[in-house]
């Protein structure tokens, strides 16, 4: 038995809605599930009535952006089972404030570039809170103006040039989020440690004992990096996780629901974590 523990659907940035990426889990024989979209615990209740039709146990998550500010990179915290949900409420909405407007500057300034109208923007948004570039790209692939979500025109409109059409965002201190994470009575884990290269962070996260669990198997690992992690985590006596981090047609390399995946032995451990936790 085996549980996809990083997966994204439309009410972020994901192509797809819950129940694909439900009935998706069911087909390549998963058993758990997490949807973990950005800063957004719109999923909670839906998903749970969709994982009952499909014989799939949802384990409610959220993947909550944050920044550390010591080396100046995003990082992200996948925080699984909070039993006090309201108390990320604060911390997500802000996020998503910021986000909103920062997407709402970037598509003005993408169709200052390029006669598309907002609605063609839109039409891929409308399930989510905010527009993301994913969902502005997609636009212009229908336009005719772009031939793929990532690749030469994403790097070119959203790189660090002078003529850049992103808009940074704010992100709440790492610290933060981890504190507030365990303030709900969730479990706190590093997603993806390759991906913003929080190698650095990790280090200190586990000689302060902030972790509960390490983002183990994932797709844009390198080599060696699984087993890295995974000793470290064992090491801390901290969760190793694995997932996806699936976006649909959204993720930038070939990604299916349960390509990564965490093994049984260690979802027991969450649940029973879980039942530790105050």
């Amino acid at each position: 038995m085996r549980g996809d523990l990083h997966c994204h659907t439309s009410l972020s940035d994901g192509s797809v809605g819950i129940e694909e990426v439900i009935s998706n889990a069911k087909l390549v024989g998963l058993h758990f599930i997490a949807i973990t979209d950005h800063d957004s615990m719109s999923s909670f209740s839906r998903s749970r009535v969709l994982g009952e039709r499909y014989g799939i146990e949802v384990i409610q998550g959220v993947e909550l952006s944050a920044y550390d500010v010591k080396r100046k990179r995003k990082v992200h915290i996948l925080c699984y089972l909070p039993k006090k949900p309201d108390r990320l409420v604060a911390i997500c909405n802000r996020t998503t404030e910021q986000r909103k407007k920062a997407g709402i500057e970037m598509a003005k300034r993408v169709m200052h570039k390029y006669p598309i109208a907002a609605e063609r923007i839109t039409r891929y948004s409308f399930s989510s809170k905010c527009i993301y570039r994913q969902h502005i790209m997609h636009a212009l692939m229908d336009a005719g103006y772009a031939l793929s979500i990532y690749g030469e025109e994403y790097d070119k409109l959203f790189g660090s040039g002078e003529h850049s059409c992103n808009v940074p965002i704010e992100y709440p201190d790492v610290y933060e989020v981890l504190e507030t994470v365990h303030s709900a009575g969730g479990i706190a884990v590093l997603a993806h440690p390759r991906v913003y290269d929080s190698f650095d962070l990790l280090d200190e996260l586990l000689e302060q004992k902030r972790l509960d669990g390490i983002e183990v198997w994932h797709p844009r690992n390198q080599k060696g990096d699984s087993e890295h992690l995974l000793n470290l985590a064992l090491e801390h006596n901290l969760i190793p996780t694995g997932g996806s981090d699936f976006h649909g047609m959204y993720n930038s390399s070939l990604t299916n629901v349960g390509k990564c995946y965490t093994p049984q032995k260690y979802i027991d451990l969450l649940f029973q974590l879980d039942k530790d936790v105050k």
